[in-house]
């Protein structure tokens, strides 16, 4: 399959959020401001951990674990509901969320999800859409007025970065 010559933009990409159930809960994002960014990914993620002898450079290794992060920011609709559901009770597993299970169960206590951006491609002439799918995230919220007032989630990934 050959690369795609089409340039990506903003209006082509979906943010949805899964957490670990069996059948997962889907959290798709309806008001995303296409500025999802995610920092740190490297080879295996790992750093890179170079090594001198007396001032001269002898090589690099693959490290330790390194854990890329990332944010986006969505226009605020509703802050939390008992029932029906929103972002910031999606990600503070609250309300109609409180149910959710973590996709790192079996690690810790802490409330891990997936992130995945979809890239818009077979409306382009691509062989298929594209993702990228970022495993065992840990969330935080921060809200703020504005025209439009927003939430933003910020993430750092603890599990693989998948991309296709």
């Amino acid at each position: 399959m050959a690369a795609s010559t089409i340039v990506k933009t903003n209006a082509d990409g979906t943010i949805s959020i899964k957490d670990g159930t069996g059948t997962p809960v889907v959290f798709t994002s309806a008001f995303s401001q296409g500025d999802l960014t995610v920092d740190g990914i490297t080879q295996a993620q790992r750093v890179v951990t170079p090594y001198e002898a007396r001032g001269v450079f002898k090589g690099a290794r693959l490290g330790a674990r390194a854990y890329p992060s990332g944010s986006f920011t969505c226009m605020l609709t509703d802050v939390s509901d008992g029932t029906d559901t929103t972002l910031i009770d999606f990600v503070l597993r609250q309300n109609a969320y409180s149910g959710n299970i973590s996709t790192g169960a079996t690690s810790g206590d802490a409330y891990l999800v997936t992130i995945t951006l979809t890239i818009e491609g077979t409306d382009h002439g691509d062989a298929g859409d594209h993702t990228i799918e970022m495993a065992n995230c840990h969330c935080t919220l921060a809200v703020a007025e504005g025209e439009p007032n927003t939430v933003s989630v910020a993430f750092t990934v603890y599990g693989s970065v998948t991309m296709t």
